[in-house]
């Protein structure tokens, strides 16, 4: 009887062990201190490394140089045309013509040629010519043009910077999420590997079944394959952001924030660097008719094509003002001189000209040839019309659906916040019946997994609120550090 009582209150000892054990790994994440690295990122360092150093911006920079540039060469256009010309000839057999002898002798033949030499050894000439349009519709209009490419490029680039920091963002939350997974796995995977030491203590003492050290074996078998699925999922993360952020180290990125500890009802109860996560936003989800009427006139594609269709209307119009007729200033003033023997550059004699007009051309048939680009880019407009209206009403789709996965991941996140408490309760009472004997291992460890799954389902819900907000940004055409809103600056 005394030995019977003996081991009963070792089981207890040792059962109490393990559930003690559990418990305090088990505890609620909020009252663990995480240890931060001082080198760590926060959202808006990361943020603004990626607007210095993105390579995808510099390259559409560089379109918008090149737009810059068509500019410049549209107002050349405009502008006076100058040339200067210089050119010496050496005649090594001077040009003979045959005229009547008569010309030159009265008494001669009417058929008597005489041979006379047109032009010296020597011959230079030099001119400078002047032309400056004063009335031509289409250099006007193209100069307009380029304007609008540059308009059209300009915002283009606003796009490309717009969808980087929408990226990065969710590259940043994608590796928040890849760490609490990790972060969870890897207590699970202790608390199981301690519970099966204990589990094989008390089998071989002959307190507990062997099943129960299967169930347990079973377990950590399936949980440390996805462990080590997680820490890749990590690196994998890190090289992302550092492609990103141009950097060869990315294995030394480090990120602040936490997506289990992070309070979206409640800023205030928050972090400093959760907060500064929750705040770096610029757009609420709010009215959705009000954000459609925002993404309308802020959204970055609308605008590129906005800027096209007035584009193909200006190159519409460029072919239509060919009917006009068009009129120049020109001048010119030339040197000659030519010389017989060595040459003797610009000896005399010399002669010079000097010319000035007006030139007006005045275009009447081209074979039908002005009509048919007429009628190009008469559909080109209209297909550029469609596509902005296509493009319009996609975007208040777009609009619409990231404004109900915001609310839908908000309420998501409500609901499993309560689920964690709730599966943390249960885990504590799992634990408690286990130190007294009174539920199995296999109980134990349903509850420990449904705390996991609990926890794991609170970030994902918390990861997919912020990276629908990223991308609702985008999709308004309001984006932090790029459109002058948001906080984070």
């Amino acid at each position: 009887m005394d030995t019977m009582s003996h081991k009963m209150r070792t089981s207890r000892i040792l059962l109490g062990g393990i559930a003690l054990g559990l418990s305090l790994m088990g505890a609620p994440l909020a009252a663990q201190q995480a240890v931060v690295s001082s080198d760590a990122l926060t959202l808006t360092e990361v943020v603004r490394t990626a607007l210095d150093r993105s390579r995808e911006i510099r390259q559409a920079s560089f379109a918008l140089d090149e737009a810059e540039e068509r500019v410049s060469e549209a107002w050349g256009s405009v502008f006076p045309k100058i040339d200067l010309a210089g050119s010496y000839a050496r005649n090594l057999t001077p040009s003979v013509n045959f005229l009547p002898a008569i010309f030159f002798n009265p008494q001669a033949g009417p058929d008597e040629l005489v041979p006379v030499q047109f032009g010296a050894d020597n011959i230079w000439t030099t001119s400078v010519d002047v032309e400056q349009p004063i009335l031509d519709a289409r250099s006007f209009l193209g100069l307009g043009a380029a304007g609008r490419y540059r308009s059209l490029q300009g915002e283009a680039l606003r796009s490309r910077t717009q969808s980087v920091v929408t990226r990065v963002r969710v590259r940043y939350y994608d590796m928040l999420l890849a760490q609490e997974q990790e972060r969870l796995l890897d207590n699970s995977v202790r608390r199981v590997r301690e519970s099966l030491a204990q589990a094989q203590a008390l089998h071989r003492a002959g307190l507990s079944s062997e099943y129960d050290v299967l169930r347990l074996e079973v377990e950590l078998a399936n949980l440390e394959p996805n462990l080590r699925r997680a820490s890749n999922s990590i690196a994998q993360a890190r090289r992302l952001l550092a492609v990103e952020l141009d950097r060869t180290d990315g294995d030394e990125i480090v990120l602040v924030g936490s997506l289990a500890t992070m309070e979206l009802d409640d800023p205030a109860a928050n972090s400093p660097d959760n907060r500064a996560i929750l705040a770096f936003g610029g757009t609420e989800a709010a009215d959705p008719d009000a954000l459609v009427q925002l993404a309308l006139g802020a959204r970055s594609d609308l605008r590129q094509l906005q800027f096209t269709e007035d584009l193909r209307r200006t190159e519409l119009r460029v072919e239509q003002v060919a009917y006009f007729p068009t009129l120049n200033f020109f001048g010119s003033y030339n040197i000659a001189a030519q010389q017989n023997g060595s040459p003797q550059f610009f000896g005399s004699p010399r002669a010079y000209g000097r010319t000035v007009g007006l030139r007006l051309s005045f275009p009447i048939f081209n074979g039908f040839q002005r009509e048919a680009r007429i009628d190009q880019k008469r559909a080109v407009l209209r297909g550029a019309q469609i596509q902005t209206e296509l493009a319009a009403s996609q975007a208040a789709v777009d609009v619409q659906g990231l404004v109900d996965q915001v609310e839908e991941a908000r309420f998501r996140a409500r609901g499993q916040r309560l689920a964690v408490r709730q599966a943390q309760r249960g885990f504590e009472i799992a634990s408690a019946q286990r130190r007294e004997g009174l539920s199995s291992q296999l109980e134990l460890t349903d509850a420990e997994v449904a705390l996991r799954q609990s926890e794991f389902n609170y970030a994902q819900a918390v990861y997919d609120y912020l990276a629908s907000r990223a991308r609702l940004d985008e999709a308004t055409g309001r984006v932090p550090m790029v459109d002058d809103t948001g906080d984070g600056r």
